[in-house]
This record gives C-alpha cells, sequence and structure tokens, in this order.
C-alpha cells in the first residue's frame, strides 16, 4: 500500500461504532463492487466452498463480485461435497504463488473494487507460512477486509509476527467466533478495534415447525460425518464408538462422506480411508457404515445432512476455531455430537448438541446412546439448532460483510476529502 493512501490512515473504528454508523437491518447496504481473493472451486478445500457461498450471496443481494482465484497446484476439478461449480466468467485474475508479477496483477485487479475481501490460511499462499500476503495487501489500494479462518495457540513466532503484520495493514480483520476473537486480541499484539467478527455461514432450509423429531429415521437412525478426510479427523473414534452400541434397537447405520484431502492423497494416497474400512471391518460394524464419495452441490450437500438423524465430529483438534461443518450441520436443524473443540464449545453451548471429550470412544457411545434414545433431549437439540440456523444464513452472513463494506468505503472517502 502507497504511503499516502488514506485507507490506512483513517482513524479505526470499533465494532460498536461500526454497528451504530450502519444503516438499519431494514435497508439493504448499498450495492458495492467487492473484490474476493480465495482458492475457488473447483480447488478441493473449505475456503473455495466458504468463497463460493459467500460469493453467490454477495451477487443475490444485487453486488458485484470480482474473484481473484489462488493457484497453489491441487486443484483437481472434482470438488468437495458441498463446492459450488466453477464459474469462470468471475474469474477475474489468478494468483499463482511464486509469481511476483501475478501478486502484482492480483493486487491491481482488487484495487478496481470499491473493497476487497481476503481469504486467509497459512498454507494457501506464496512463502513461508504465506508470507507472500503480506506483499499482496502492501500493493493494493483499496480498503481491505482479511478473514481469518485460523488463528493458532500455539504459533511459531513468524506466524505471530504475520498475522500481527496482516491485521496492521488490513483495514478490518474478520473472525468467526467469540474464541477467535479473544485468542486474537488476548495473545497477538494486535489491535483489537481492527478485529470484527461475523460468524461462518450456511445454506439454511425451510423447516417445518410442526414437523415431529424423531429419532428413528426410516429403519435405522441416520449418523453423518462429512468433509475431506485424513488424519485428524477422528473418524476411527466413532468407528470404535459404533462397535459399543450395537444393542440398541435399530442399530444406526453411519455414513462417512467425503474423499480423501488432495494433500494428504498426494504424500499418502487413501491409506488413512482404507485404515478406517479395515477397522470397521475388524470391529464387525462394516455392514453399518457407507463411505460415501459423491459430489454433491451445496443445495444437494443441505438436503443430506437435513435428512440425517444426527451429526458427529469426532475431530482431534484441540485448536479449531471455525469449523464449517459445525456451522452447516446447525443450519440444517441437525443435533451434534463434537469433541471439545474451540467452536463446538462455543456454538454447542446453548444446547443444539453434546460436547465429549477428544479420542474417547466410550464417551462418544454415551451420547449416541443419549441422543437415540430419548426423545425429549432429542427435541431440545433440535429446536435450539433450528433457532440458531437464521443468523447463520448466507444472506445474513453476506449482508454483514457488505455492511461492513460500506462502513470502510465511506470512511475512505470521507478521509480522501479532508486531505
Amino acid at each position: 500500500m502507497p504511503t499516502g493512501s488514506p485507507f490506512r490512515s483513517t482513524p479505526a473504528l470499533t465494532p460498536t461504532s461500526i454497528r451504530a454508523s450502519v444503516p438499519a437491518q431494514a435497508g439493504a447496504a448499498p450495492h458495492q463492487r467487492i473484490g474476493l481473493l480465495s482458492t475457488y472451486p473447483p480447488k478441493l478445500c473449505g475456503l473455495a466452498t466458504f468463497a463460493a457461498a459467500l460469493e453467490g450471496a454477495l451477487v443475490r443481494a444485487g453486488h458485484r463480485v470480482d474473484i481473484v482465484r489462488i493457484d497453489d497446484g491441487f486443484d483437481d476439478g472434482v470438488g468437495e461435497p458441498g463446492a459450488t461449480p466453477s464459474r469462470p466468467t468471475r474469474v477475474a485474475a489468478t494468483l499463482v504463488n511464486g509469481d511476483a508479477g501475478s501478486v502484482r496483477n492480483a493486487a491491481a485487479v482488487l484495487s478496481r473494487c470499491d473493497v476487497a475481501i481476503v481469504q486467509h490460511e497459512y498454507g494457501i499462499f506464496g512463502g513461508a507460512d504465506g508470507a507472500e500476503v503480506i506483499d499482496l495487501l502492501e500493493a493494493m489500494d483499496v480498503p481491505t477486509i482479511v478473514v481469518l479462518h485460523t488463528v493458532p495457540r500455539l504459533p511459531t513466532s513468524h506466524q505471530r509476527w504475520l498475522l500481527a503484520r496482516i491485521t496492521a495493514i488490513a483495514d478490518r480483520v474478520v473472525v468467526m467466533s467469540r474464541t477467535a476473537h479473544e485468542r486474537l486480541t488476548a495473545s497477538y499484539p494486535v489491535d483489537p478495534r481492527a478485529v470484527v467478527t461475523i460468524p461462518h455461514g450456511a445454506s439454511v432450509p425451510m423447516f417445518d415447525a410442526a414437523a415431529d423429531v424423531e429419532p428413528r429415521h426410516a429403519e435405522h437412525p441416520q449418523l453423518l460425518t462429512w468433509g475431506l478426510l485424513g488424519p485428524g479427523k477422528g473418524i476411527e473414534h466413532m468407528i470404535e464408538a459404533l462397535s459399543l452400541v450395537g444393542d440398541l434397537d435399530p442399530m444406526p447405520r453411519y455414513t462417512i462422506a467425503g474423499v480423501t484431502h488432495p494433500k494428504v492423497f498426494s504424500a499418502h494416497g487413501d491409506e488413512y480411508r482404507h485404515a478406517l474400512m479395515e477397522q470397521s471391518r475388524a470391529l464387525g460394524v462394516a455392514g453399518s457404515i457407507t463411505f460415501d464419495d459423491t459430489y454433491r452441490d451445496l443445495r444437494a450437500l443441505t438436503r443430506f445432512v437435513a435428512s440425517s438423524s444426527l451429526v458427529v465430529l469426532p475431530y482431534d483438534s484441540h485448536d479449531q476455531v471455525t469449523s464449517g461443518v459445525l456451522v452447516d450441520a446447525i443450519a440444517a436443524g441437525r443435533p451434534v455430537i463434537a469433541t471439545s473443540f474451540p467452536h463446538a464449545v462455543e456454538l454447542l453451548a446453548t444446547g443444539a448438541g453434546i460436547v465429549v471429550p477428544h479420542a474417547d470412544p466410550v464417551a462418544l457411545a454415551d451420547a449416541i446412546r443419549l441422543v437415540m434414545t430419548d426423545n425429549d433431549v432429542l427435541s431440545s437439540m433440535v429446536a435450539e439448532a433450528r433457532r440458531i440456523a437464521p443468523s447463520l444464513s448466507w444472506a445474513s452472513v453476506a449482508d454483514r460483510y457488505a455492511r461492513l463494506s460500506d462502513v470502510l468505503v465511506r470512511t475512505a472517502a470521507a478521509a480522501a476529502v479532508a486531505m
């Protein structure tokens, strides 16, 4: 960013002052041209899915979105379950990691917009810990919002410096949970006034308020875990848990939906998936488990999740402050059993799910047994998930990004006039 840019010299707005200066919810934010830098379908990753969904919601609200797509060499044209097929007409440029000219071009394309939204994960940009993002941000001449998908609890010194530098350059950084906000502002040298919380979005189906909640879905309760597969998903603990609830009548069926993460596949092939299949055979539950690698677009995935009886997220991570799969499950009105990663502890605190210890098949089995045998517990969890769901809709989330963008654009324009 040039030294004289008005976008870096304006006084920071606190989240409270942002809310106060944004028009009432009854009126939509003015239509804007928004640049969006991210991985993008057919890329296999959660950020690509997030970007396509946010783009779609912004476009439906009347905004123009110019996509600058990050190419990190792992696109395979398949698409993660829930990803939206690529729409090349909206891809204005491609950022090729390690190419300084490409970085400058991406910055120039984004600077043609009213505001730029930059998705951030350490692994998607070039350089050590993705440090090329600094070059990009410094080259841009437009108000910038950086969306942090990861805030490490125990960062390396370079990761800590990098996140602090990103926060200093960007006009605002967005985190998606209270835990991420508290961690970033308490553990990193950042200005809290630059940090805004906007939840991860989800596709919210229409609910029939009068419909009964019945755990014996069809002939068997349907348990579901989905997303890209690889070590750390904790699915082996869930398979062992399933072997501990064999006395339930009817016996639950468990679907594991998704393909192996492309970076995992590149290094290790399908070893993790094959190990899970072998484990299910060894424990005698293979007949109750389905491995489903079907591609589903966002609409089909929403119906698929909503048709399950229970979503299980047995992740090994103690550090995850944002989970799009968790948000999708709650938005679909499904009860959730999850290990105690930070986002689950936060989002399920009001009763939409049950949090269990990590790597504890017995605790998982006990939670499954409770939800599958107690209609009052299940009904209460579903009701709370449905209460929360509207605030997580992509339309609601996109509106919050548009309003934040409008505040930054108006602030920058006022500062430019005053100079």
